[in-house]
């Protein structure tokens, strides 16, 4: 086609982006990559290899070795010996060291937007103007935290050595999202990228060591799930931080439980997308492109439920199919694209699959009359309508760039069909009626919410799930506490062998209902009227459903008393009637914090007044001394002030970032939470967890 034709169809033409740069960093290397340990280049002879694949053109970019053990040890050894001398650095030095590894990232910003996108499909666009910059400005953030950080945190130390995992559909920011705020804090760092996007991370410890950051502080260990494994229950390490897919979330949990180590997960989601009938159709379909389009759709956080009101519902996804017949899907070195190259082949073949899945549960799939390139791993912007709300294309994650829709017809409804999902990532409203907008975004449930925008993200934000979504926050202050521990306080070290830990935990869940218990040679008196055992569920005393009776024995087996054993329906019950408290109008989530103390206030007034008689169950029961019974109750009453004193006092804040518009924490209660209480202080286990 020449100018003349370009001019007369008024289409996009091509606008590449040169590789050569990265082409020539990586013949530099010789396309082979060993690991990045001490600030140089450790390579295994005979160490397997993995490749890195360019999935837009399907050619090879390099190949990168697999770590054992060996490489695993050698990496954790290295950030050990470095976090002594690290964390007594000065916060100020340590915040010029953040500093020029933030301005060194910017000098070498364009090979690392087009590594990223060679590596990983993405469009040139996103990571040049996108992940880049939240990689240097992370790394600027948290140069502040680090100069202020001996005044402002004063009282809490280092973590100590942290293993990182990252994933492979942002390799730069996930990995900005996870450095910066360790090592501004004195730790040390072990990551792990994904195997199909490595380069880039291998780039960014060349980077790191350029500007003269101590050997140690950050080690690049390259690796297929195993070599994550060896990383996450190594003992030595004193802090995991994941991000990736729910079900890699639960196998770290176990892995980790019970060693000491401190976890934060950030995991998938099903971010729902809400478009009220006052919206600005034409802004939330823009929106729309930029919630499920972005990176492919393979974003944890994507608006991949499209929740539209039912009157405007026909309008809009006439509008939206309208602009997506005019989106382009091609090479990711191209300016002018919408859509990139889905990261591998699996990931191709699972996006399909749900596609498949989708139209076999009675959806109705749409996909543009738009070109595809004839190489490569590419797949069209998709969307599916028609679907019912418990479908699994509805509720499972997909991760590609798939939009299911659905309608509601009010508000309420909207905000039951967001709630309907096991995730809790993110979520975006779009309405004009601000009122409307922040009413319904306080009921979501989910860690972050934007409103008539979608997909923002700053280093000064925080940014994290709840639900299976995980736990911990990356970003922002909060991103900071991830990464300190109190000053007085040292990491549990756990020690059994595997054999005990097994016979420990054997019978855990497993139980044979009560039989009486006969004296034993104690003698027993009747005690006045006998009172039939009983369990509090809902603000009310009931009996077991089982019928069955547990006996309160004391250390020398005297029996103390008996309680009601609950068995699956009374966990249920309860389950029930804790969320009806927590969903009512007005529930106890929504009562204020003043409200709250003041139950919290009385609770400690009426036990202070029965604080003889449960000094004395205490001591019948754990056979503790009368005064260091009464030692727990009255720590118990101080406990219940404590919580009571900080129940007004946690609000939110507004925080200070590069976004447009007001950016608002909020703490919000995380729902209804199972405890299991220990049997050493059973008042003052339970009020310290209840509390």
């Amino acid at each position: 086609m020449d100018l003349m034709e370009i001019f007369k169809t008024m289409e996009y033409g091509p606008a590449p982006e040169s590789p050569a740069a990265v082409n020539a960093w990586l013949d530099e290397h010789q396309r082979k990559f060993g690991q990045f340990i001490n600030n140089q280049w450790v390579h295994v002879e005979g160490a397997a290899t993995y490749p890195s694949i360019d999935p837009a053109t399907g050619e090879l970019l390099a190949e990168t070795s697999q770590a054992d053990q060996a490489v695993v040890d050698q990496a954790v050894a290295a950030a050990r010996k470095a976090q002594l001398k690290w964390a007594k650095t000065p916060g100020r030095e340590r915040a010029r060291y953040m500093y020029a590894i933030a301005r060194n990232i910017q000098k070498h910003h364009r090979i690392l937007a087009v590594l990223e996108s060679m590596d990983n499909g993405k469009p040139i666009r996103e990571s040049r103007d996108i992940d880049v910059p939240l990689l240097a400005r992370h790394f600027y953030y948290y140069a502040g935290w680090a100069q202020l950080m001996d005044k402002e945190l004063h009282d809490y130390q280092a973590v100590g050595v942290i293993g990182q995992i990252i994933p492979w559909n942002f390799p730069l920011l996930m990995l900005a999202w996870k450095i910066a705020p360790a090592i501004a804090t004195g730790n040390t760092v072990v990551l792990k990228p994904a195997s199909s996007t490595r380069l880039s991370a291998l780039l960014f410890a060349e980077i790191v060591a350029e500007t003269g950051l101590p050997p140690g502080v950050v080690n690049v260990v390259t690796g297929s799930s195993k070599a994550g494994s060896m990383i996450v229950t190594h003992p030595d390490v004193d802090k995991i931080a994941f991000t990736g897919s729910t079900e890699v979330g639960r196998i770290l949990r176990k892995q980790t439980a019970g060693t000491g180590k401190r976890i934060s997960l950030e995991l998938g989601g099903k971010s729902p997308f809400l478009v009220f009938e006052d919206a600005d159709l034409d802004s939330a379909v823009e929106g729309v492109i930029d919630a499920i389009w972005f990176n492919q759709g393979q974003v944890c956080c994507a608006g991949s439920r499209l929740l539209v009101q039912e009157n405007v519902a026909d309008k809009f996804i006439a509008k939206l199919k309208a602009r997506m017949g005019h989106m382009r899907v091609g090479n990711p070195l191209d300016k002018c694209i919408d859509m990139g190259a889905i990261v591998d082949q699996a990931q191709w073949n699972t996006v399909d699959g749900w596609v498949k899945t989708g139209e076999s549960e009675g959806g109705v799939v749409f996909q543009p009359d738009i070109a595809l390139p004839e190489k490569g791993l590419f797949y069209k912007p998709t969307l599916i309508t028609n679907l019912e709300p418990a479908a699994e294309t509805v509720q499972e994650e997909i991760f590609g760039p798939v939009l299911v829709s659905l309608t509601f017809r009010s508000p309420e409804e909207a905000v039951a069909l967001a709630n309907n999902t096991r995730y809790g990532l993110a979520a975006s409203v779009w309405s004009e009626n601000i009122n409307l907008a922040l009413d319904v975004a306080s009921k979501i449930k989910a860690g972050s919410l934007w409103v008539n925008c979608t997909n923002l993200f700053d280093g000064a934000s925080g940014f994290g799930g709840y639900r299976e979504s995980g736990f911990g926050r990356e970003g922002g202050r909060e991103g900071l506490h991830e990464y300190i521990r109190p000053a007085w306080q040292a990491r549990p070290r756990p020690v059994f062998t595997a054999p005990e830990s097994e016979e420990a935990f054997k019978d855990w869940g497993k139980a044979v209902p009560a039989r009486p218990v006969m004296p034993d040679g104690h003698e027993r008196k009747l005690q006045g009227v006998d009172r039939t055992p009983k369990m509090y569920v809902g603000g009310k005393q009931i009996r077991p459903d089982g019928y069955y009776t547990r006996a309160v024995l004391s250390p020398s087996g005297e029996l103390v008393g008996q309680v009601g054993d609950g068995n699956r329906k009374d966990i249920r019950n309860a389950v029930e009637a804790a969320h009806a408290a927590h969903t009512a109008k007005p529930g106890w989530a929504m009562r204020h914090g003043y409200n709250r103390s003041q139950i919290l206030y009385f609770t400690a007034e009426n036990l202070a007044a029965r604080q003889d008689e449960f000094a004395r169950r205490i001591s019948e029961m754990t056979g503790k001394t009368p005064k260091a019974a009464q030692a727990e109750v009255e720590a118990s009453i101080d406990r219940l002030f404590t919580y009571a004193a900080w129940a007004d006092k946690y609000g939110g804040t507004i925080q200070e970032t590069t976004l447009r518009g007001i950016t608002v924490a909020v703490n919000e209660p995380v729902g209804v939470i199972g405890i299991a209480c220990p049997d050493e202080y059973p008042l003052l286990g339970f009020v310290s967890l209840m509390a």
